[in-house]
């Protein structure tokens, strides 16, 4: 039970060379991710936003907040690679992060709108990759090995569907986990 909460659409499964149709599916994915978000936050109230999609996890307006920040840090890690040679990306205490000041503010919408911003242009970042830039490589310190820009965009097109299932198992719970 806790590893399908935590995992509700499974664990994300790496994917170095997607199909032309698959690499679409997942831009489209993180093209649509905020106006979901939107829609799924759209007159909750505080209480609401502090339901959580499992025990010990975060709450729903964690889980936005947390989305905001990772994606900041995937464009920068995209335009890093593609405008240096293998760069070594910089990673983050997510867990920690989460726990700060605005991770925990009642009000998302600074951090939809952040998204909203955030995804239109990485979406064009993401429509003008010629199939070279697909394949540039950075270094992840963290895991000790290389992820191409092919499977980066998988892993994040992942990222926005396992949140929008965090987000709708927090609403599903009615407070449930709290």
């Amino acid at each position: 039970m806790e590893s399908s909460l935590s995992y509700p659409i499974g664990k994300y499964i790496p994917n170095r060379s997607p199909n032309p149709n698959k690499l679409q599916q997942w831009i489209k994915d993180i093209s649509t991710f905020p106006s979901e978000v939107e829609k799924l936050a759209n007159g909750l109230s505080a209480v609401e936003l502090n339901w959580k999609y499992r025990p010990k996890g975060w709450s729903l307006k964690q889980v936005i907040h947390h989305c905001a920040d990772s994606h900041i840090n995937s464009i920068m890690r995209f335009k890093l690679c593609l405008t240096e040679d293998k760069p070594s990306i910089r990673p983050y205490f997510e867990d920690r992060w989460a726990e700060l000041a605005d991770s925990k503010d009642d009000n998302v919408n600074a951090s939809i709108q952040l998204l909203k911003g955030l995804h239109h242009r990485w979406t064009l970042l993401l429509e003008s990759l010629s199939k070279e830039d697909l394949e540039k490589e950075f270094m992840h310190p963290e895991h000790g090995k290389t992820f191409n820009i092919a499977e980066t965009i998988g892993n994040y097109a992942w990222h926005c569907n396992h949140h929008l299932m965090h987000m709708k198992n927090a609403l599903a719970s009615k407070g449930r986990y709290n």
